[in-house]
C-alpha cells in the first residue's frame, strides 16, 4: 500500500478534529482545506460569506452573488499563513477572477493551493537531504444567472487534486483527485425605506463539494469530500449616504455520514471483527445516498444531529464606502471539532483597489491552526459599474 504522510494529514485534520473520548463523533473528510475561508473579508466576519453581499470572492462562498456585483470585471488574491507559530512555509494562497457579462449573467474562476511547506527526507545527518512539497489545490469556474431581479443561481464545476505522498518513498506514488460541483442561489432586496434608516435583506445557499470520494491508494479506503450545506441570512442598515451596517447570520452542516459505534452488539466490549465490519458499512454509503442519509443518521438521534451545525454571526460597517471594520464569531460543538473563535478585520476601498485584512482569536480549549495569523487580501475592479440594485 502506498504512504501517506501522516504527519501532515494530522495538520490537516486539526481544523476538523479536538481531543475526543467515546462520546464525540468527530467528521472527517479528504481535501478539509477547501472549508477552510481563504478571503480576509469572510474571515474577519467569523467566516460568514454565503448571503454578504458580492465580491471577488464570492467564488468559494455563493458564486450565484456573481450576478449582482457592481464592479464588471474584478481579479482577487489573498494570502492566509497556516500554524504561524510553528511554522513560516504551510500557507493557503487563492486567486479568482469575475467577469459579469451582462444584466443577468456572470462567470468566475478561481484557483486554491493549499502548501504544506518542505519535508526533508534523509538516512542520517551528513546525507543531502531530499526536499519534498506536498500541496493541495482546487480549481473551479461558475457561470451564474439572475432568474428574476431579485434572485439569481449559480453551477460551478470543481477539480479537487490532493498530492500527500512522498515519491521518494515509493516511485509510483501519485496524487488522488476527484471533481464536484456546486448549486447556489442567492436573494437580495430592492433598498427599503424604515422610518430612521433604509435597509436591505439578503439571503442565500449553496450545496458545495457534491461528488465522488477520493482514494488515495489502490487498495485502500475511499474519502469523503467535505460537501456542505450552507444557508444564509443578513440585513444592510444604510443609516445615510456615510454609514452602512450589515449583519448576517449563517449556518452549515458537513453533508457527510456521521461515524457510527463499533459497539456493534451493544455489550460494551469492541471487538477488531466489529471495527472492521463498522468501518466496511461506513466505506459501502455512496456520496450521494450519504448527503441525504447525514441528516438523521447520528447515533444520539436528533440533539446529536443539531450539533453537527455550526453557526456564525459577522458584521461589517462602511464608512463612506471607502472604509470598513469587520468582526465576528464562529461556533461549533465541542463533540464535533470545537472550533470556536472570535474574528475582528478592516478593509480599505480606493477607486478600483480593495485591501483586506483579518485576525483571528481562539475561544476554544483547542486552539485554532490559524489563531496567530494575519491574513491579507488585495482585489482589483475594473471596467464598468452597475447600479446597485
Amino acid at each position: 500500500m502506498k504512504k501517506i504522510i501522516i504527519p501532515i494529514l494530522i495538520v490537516l485534520f486539526t481544523i476538523n478534529v479536538s481531543a475526543q473520548d467515546e462520546d464525540r463523533r468527530v467528521i472527517t473528510t479528504a481535501v478539509p482545506f477547501a472549508l477552510i475561508a481563504g478571503d480576509a473579508r469572510s474571515a474577519g466576519m467569523g467566516d460568514i460569506g454565503v448571503a454578504t453581499s458580492a465580491d471577488a470572492f464570492s467564488q468559494q462562498w455563493n458564486p450565484a452573488k456573481y450576478a449582482f456585483a457592481i464592479s464588471k470585471q474584478g481579479v482577487g488574491v489573498t494570502y492566509t499563513p497556516y500554524l504561524s507559530k510553528l511554522v513560516n512555509d504551510i500557507f493557503l494562497g487563492n486567486l479568482v477572477y469575475y467577469n459579469r457579462l451582462n444584466e443577468r449573467s456572470a462567470v468566475a474562476g478561481s484557483l486554491r493551493y493549499f502548501s504544506l511547506g518542505d519535508v526533508e527526507l534523509r538516512n542520517d545527518a551528513i546525507q543531502e537531504p531530499l526536499i519534498e512539497s506536498p500541496n493541495e489545490l482546487i480549481f473551479d469556474l461558475s457561470y451564474s444567472l439572475r432568474l428574476n431581479e431579485r434572485f439569481a443561481m449559480a453551477v460551478t464545476g470543481r477539480y479537487l487534486r490532493s498530492d500527500l505522498k512522498i515519491g521518494a518513498l515509493e516511485g509510483d506514488a501519485t496524487a488522488a483527485s476527484s471533481f464536484a460541483v456546486d448549486i447556489s442561489g442567492y436573494y437580495q432586496s430592492e433598498e427599503i425605506a424604515y422610518s430612521d434608516f433604509d435597509g436591505r435583506w439578503r439571503a442565500g445557499f449553496n450545496v458545495s463539494n457534491i461528488g465522488p470520494k477520493i482514494k488515495y491508494d489502490d487498495v485502500g479506503q475511499e474519502n469523503n469530500l467535505p460537501t456542505n450545506l450552507g444557508l444564509g441570512a443578513g440585513f444592510d442598515f444604510i443609516l445615510d449616504e456615510y454609514n452602512k451596517v450589515g449583519v448576517n447570520l449563517e449556518l452549515n452542516k458537513l453533508l457527510v455520514p456521521t461515524p457510527q459505534d463499533p459497539d456493534l452488539n451493544g455489550d460494551g466490549e469492541i471487538t477488531p471483527e466489529e471495527i472492521a465490519e463498522n468501518n466496511q458499512d461506513y466505506q459501502d454509503i455512496s456520496f450521494f445516498s450519504g448527503m441525504f442519509q447525514s441528516f438523521g443518521d447520528a447515533p444520539d438521534g436528533f440533539s446529536e444531529e443539531l450539533k453537527e451545525f455550526t453557526w456564525a454571526l459577522g458584521a461589517e460597517y462602511w464608512y463612506q464606502d471607502s472604509f470598513a471594520f469587520r468582526t465576528g464569531y464562529f461556533h461549533e460543538s465541542e463533540e464535533k471539532g470545537s472550533r470556536q473563535f472570535l474574528s475582528i478585520g478592516a478593509g480599505f476601498k480606493y477607486t478600483a483597489i480593495n485591501i483586506d485584512v483579518s485576525y483571528l482569536f481562539s475561544t476554544s480549549k483547542v486552539r485554532s491552526p490559524l489563531e496567530g495569523s494575519l491574513r491579507f487580501g488585495l482585489t482589483f475592479n475594473f471596467g464598468d459599474e452597475y447600479d446597485e440594485y
